[in-house]
């Protein structure tokens, strides 16, 4: 494993376990089939894992695990406190004890403010006495760094970056994201003033693998190197000195140790020229065809009508990258045989999803074409037939 350095010198791996996807077990986390994947990324010499506070399950299924094999004193935990819910100085205290108890821990190496958008969510917390708080843990060695996962534009980013002496901060970014979110300029940005860099989302939700376009996926096929999609995505990034860290949500030992792989022998300066232009034909390919710019993050969730809006848009876009018939079909079993019903078409524009979609993504107008487009008339019948059989629905 290759290892760069946070704010004081202390070694981070260059892959971090992202925390969010460990696999589900019945309405849990399967704690066994994670472990095992958590040993292994240890024994590859990962040492950043990452959580959050709404990850379901996640930071209790962590803590579990590094304290049953005696692996809290080896490795590095970054959670979140939930900023959202911030309403008094009371709650800091609040959460934060009950992700220590979760995490079985007496103290959290790297803690973010999760998910600012724009500097007003910064203020709200300092009218609520986060920097006395923040102070305060530091000195008690219950926090070690102190930094904030970001979802926004460039010159917002710029303005967080700038309001407090952070040690660290994360951020959305791939080949497809350069010049949106925070982008490559927020990442030169926090490079100039020494703080050091998460990346979070490396494959877009996977867009950069799974939903990539036959025509993109054979491209990447056909090159002289053999890279997988993945990899070409992880190279692009592991080339940037100014990277520190990039998190990937792995639920498979296969993927833990073809990951651990490309970090361990990936270094700034290795790619080349007709790796640029590869990266560069792929993008072209992509943005040929897409529909909604959906990273499949969830934080537009729950919808107060029930709609599934992640789910709606990944079958949308399937119908651009993998064929209509394939989009259409995922849609009918993934969202239609549910027995809670959860179209597009139940979306009343209240605007609750707008306001927390971390892609600043037109949802309601979106949805309308989605639901148009995956539901025209015959699947609109097959898939109400359907649930009449399957569901017994009246």
């Amino acid at each position: 494993m290759k290892y760069r350095q946070d704010r004081y010198g202390e070694k981070i791996s260059l892959l971090g376990y992202g925390c969010m996807r460990f696999s589900k077990k019945g309405t849990g986390i399967d704690i066994d089939k994670t472990e095992k994947e958590i040993l292994r990324a240890v024994e590859l010499g990962i040492n950043y894992f990452d959580t959050a506070y709404i990850y379901g399950g996640s930071e209790a299924a962590l803590g579990e695990i590094l304290a049953r094999n005696n692996l809290r004193d080896k490795v590095n935990i970054a959670t979140k406190l939930p900023q959202y819910l911030i309403g008094n100085r009371a709650a800091l205290d609040r959460f934060f004890n009950e992700e220590l108890s979760r995490l079985k821990t007496d103290h959290v190496d790297y803690y973010l403010m999760h998910m600012l958008t724009d500097i007003e969510a910064w203020n709200n917390l300092k009218k609520n006495g986060i920097e006395e708080w923040i102070s305060e843990q530091k000195k008690a060695g219950r926090i070690r760094n102190i930094g904030f996962s970001f979802h926004g534009n460039t010159p917002m980013f710029l303005q967080i970056l700038n309001a407090y002496d952070w040690d660290f901060c994360q951020i959305q970014y791939n080949y497809m994201d350069e010049v949106s979110q925070a982008g490559r300029a927020g990442l030169l940005a926090a490079h100039e003033k020494g703080i050091p860099v998460v990346i979070m989302e490396p494959l877009r939700g996977g867009k950069l693998v799974d939903l990539l376009p036959a025509e993109a996926k054979n491209l990447i096929a056909s090159s002289p190197k053999k890279y997988s999609p993945a990899e070409l995505a992880f190279r692009w990034l592991f080339d940037q000195p100014e990277v520190t860290c990039v998190l990937s949500g792995m639920n498979s030992l296969a993927m833990v140790e073809e990951n651990c792989r490309i970090a361990s022998d990936s270094e700034p300066g290795m790619l080349k020229e007709e790796d640029f232009a590869l990266i560069s034909k792929v993008k072209e390919i992509i943005n040929s065809r897409i529909k909604v710019g959906c990273t499949g993050c969830g934080y537009c969730m729950p919808c107060p009508q029930g709609v599934d809006i992640p789910g709606a848009f990944r079958a949308y876009n399937a119908m651009y990258t993998e064929g209509k018939f394939a989009g259409r079909f995922e849609y009918a079993q993934v969202v239609g045989l549910r027995k809670e019903k959860a179209f597009p078409s139940q979306c009343i524009a209240c605007g609750k999803c707008e306001k927390h979609c971390p892609q600043g993504i037109h949802i309601i107008e979106k949805l309308k074409n989605a639901d148009k487009a995956l539901r025209p008339l015959p699947f609109k019948i097959g898939i109400e037939a359907a649930r009449r059989f399957i569901l017994k629905t009246k």
